[in-house]
C-alpha cells in the first residue's frame, strides 16, 4: 500500500543513534554504524524521530511500503525488554471542562484601528476598573476560543463545515501577517509535534474531521524537520476519518517566509 513512511539517508547518518529512544515503536536499530528501518510494519510514518537527528539524515517520504502492525509494534517492544525503556501507550487527549478559560466560545474578529466598534468581545477579565483593550493596527481575526488542539472540544459547534487551520504553535511568531494571511476565516488549532504526543493528535484529529466534516484543512508548519510530524498525523487523521477535505500544507521559515506550498 501507499502510505508515509520514515527514511534514513545513510550519507548523511554519522551513527549517533539519538533518533532511536524517540521511536517508541522501536523501528530503528544501529549497525554498522548506520542507522537501519527493522521493518516497514513497525514505522507508523508520523515522523516522531525526525526532529531528533542532528544531521537532518531522517525524512517522511510517501512510498508503497506494508501497512502499520500495532500486533507486531507489541511483539517487539516485549522482545526488547531490557534493551529499551519501554513508552507507556499514548493517553487520549481528554476533554477539558473544568477551566472557565477552556470553556469552547465563538468570537467575532476584533477590527482594526478606526474601524466602526462591532460587539463586545468575551473577557475573562473581573476587574471593573480594568483599562480599555489595545487593538492591535490589524484588528484580530480569531474566531473561537480555546486554541490548543488538546483543549478544542472534537465536538465543537464552530467547527461543523469549517475551514480549519492546523497551525504549529511556532508560526505565529515567526510569520507576522499570521491573522492576514492564515487565520482570517480560519478556525484554528494549535500544537507542537516536537513537545506533545503525535499519536494521541492523530487520534483526536481523526475524531474531530469526522464529526466536523470540514470544508477545507490547511496544515501550517515550520521548516524545521521536527515540524513534520504535524503534518503527517493531519494527513493520517484525514484519511482515518474518510473525510473528503482539500488539504494543503504549507511551511514558513524561520526568518518569516513561505518556503513551501503545497496541496496533498
Amino acid at each position: 500500500m501507499m502510505r508515509e513512511i520514515v527514511e534514513i539517508d545513510e550519507s548523511k547518518c554519522d551513527g549517533c543513534g539519538q533518533c532511536i529512544p524517540s521511536c517508541a515503536e522501536g523501528a530503528l536499530y544501529l549497525e554498522g554504524g548506520k542507522v537501519h528501518l527493522r521493518t516497514d510494519a513497525l514505522c507508523d510514518g508520523l515522523g516522531a524521530c525526525l526532529g531528533e537527528c542532528p544531521q537532518g539524515a531522517l525524512r517522511v517520504v510517501m512510498r508503497d511500503a506494508a501497512a502499520f502492525d500495532e500486533a507486531l509494534v507489541h511483539e517487539a517492544t516485549a522482545l526488547a525488554g531490557s534493551r529499551r525503556d519501554p513508552r507507556p501507550a499514548p493517553e487520549p487527549m481528554r476533554e477539558q471542562g473544568g477551566c472557565p478559560g477552556s470553556r469552547p466560545q465563538t468570537l467575532r474578529p476584533m477590527p482594526a484601528q478606526g474601524a466602526a466598534p462591532g460587539p463586545t468581545r468575551p473577557r475573562l477579565s473581573v476587574l471593573a476598573d480594568a483599562p480599555p483593550p489595545v487593538v492591535p493596527s490589524g484588528g484580530s481575526r480569531l474566531g473561537q476560543w480555546p486554541v490548543q488542539l488538546h483543549l478544542v472540544s472534537a465536538s465543537a459547534p464552530y467547527l461543523r463545515g469549517a475551514d480549519i487551520l492546523l497551525a504549529a504553535d511556532c508560526v505565529p511568531f515567526a510569520y507576522a501577517r499570521f491573522h492576514e494571511d492564515f487565520l482570517d476565516g480560519r478556525r484554528v488549532l494549535v500544537g507542537c509535534p516536537k513537545l506533545d504526543d503525535l499519536a494521541a493528535y492523530a487520534a483526536k484529529l481523526a475524531d474531530l474531521f469526522r464529526r466536523a466534516q470540514p470544508r477545507s484543512i490547511l496544515v501550517l508548519k515550520m521548516e524545521v524537520p521536527c515540524c513534520n510530524g504535524i503534518a503527517a498525523a493531519a494527513r493520517q487523521a484525514l484519511s482515518a476519518s474518510g473525510s473528503g477535505a482539500p488539504f494543503e500544507v504549507v511551511t514558513i521559515g524561520i526568518g518569516g517566509n513561505v518556503v513551501d506550498r503545497r496541496a496533498a
